[in-house]
């Protein structure tokens, strides 16, 4: 498929790229895209988690009170998670949360979330472009000619520019990524997506 170019002051280019139908137009799979988006949210927590269980408690281990005869229930050790401040019955404990995923699997949620986004004419393709220092206002007003402020967007780069980066650091929905850090999440997190011209071409050449 073909989709137009714009220029960063909004308008079109005059020209169009080639968008490969094995990655922007497939039948999007949910469950791969679920499964790729829980794996990435389970692969961002620290599982340091930790609550002290009954042995770990420092209080006396003296016997409560006798066995029999004391008019109500047994009593062990004043650890016993039924005491205020006693240890914890079946508290968390550090863990890790990751797991894996098969890489085919992981590409089709990636192809899966960018045919969405074509789906929904929600992806748009602009022409290179540079900055020459970081500037966060001339960054905002790119957003404003591309009509992709005021929701979660996603910027695509070919490759590295700092710059760039930089003049979006402050912006809390805007997202500025590599195509190698491109990933299902991220794709399926933004309103809009702005892929710079090249993009396309990186992902084509990898999927062979």
């Amino acid at each position: 498929m073909k989709t137009a170019v714009y220029k960063i002051d909004g308008t079109l280019s005059g020209k169009e790229v080639e968008l490969d139908d094995a990655i922007f137009g497939i039948e999007p799979n949910d469950h791969a895209i679920y499964l790729d988006v829980k794996q990435f949210l389970a692969n961002q927590r620290q599982g340091t988690h930790k609550s002290k269980e009954r042995w770990e408690v420092s209080y006396s281990t003296k016997k409560m009170g006798r066995q029999k005869g004391g008019g109500g229930a047994r009593h062990g050790s004043i650890k016993s998670g039924t005491y205020v401040g006693g240890g914890r019955i079946f508290g968390p404990q550090p863990r890790d949360y990751r797991f894996k995923l098969n890489k085919k699997l992981k590409q089709l949620a990636r192809f899966s979330a960018l045919s969405y986004k074509v789906k929904e004419e929600a992806l748009m393709v602009v022409e290179p472009f540079t900055m020459e220092a970081p500037k966060t206002k001339e960054f905002i007003k790119i957003l404003s000619n591309l009509k992709a402020d005021g929701r979660k967007t996603l910027f695509v780069l070919p490759e590295n520019s700092n710059n760039i980066y930089l003049s979006s650091r402050n912006l809390p929905e805007v997202k500025v990524i590599t195509v190698d850090e491109i990933n299902t999440y991220a794709i399926m997190n933004s309103f809009k997506m702005v892929m710079v011209d090249g993009v396309q071409d990186i992902l084509a050449e990898r999927r062979k």
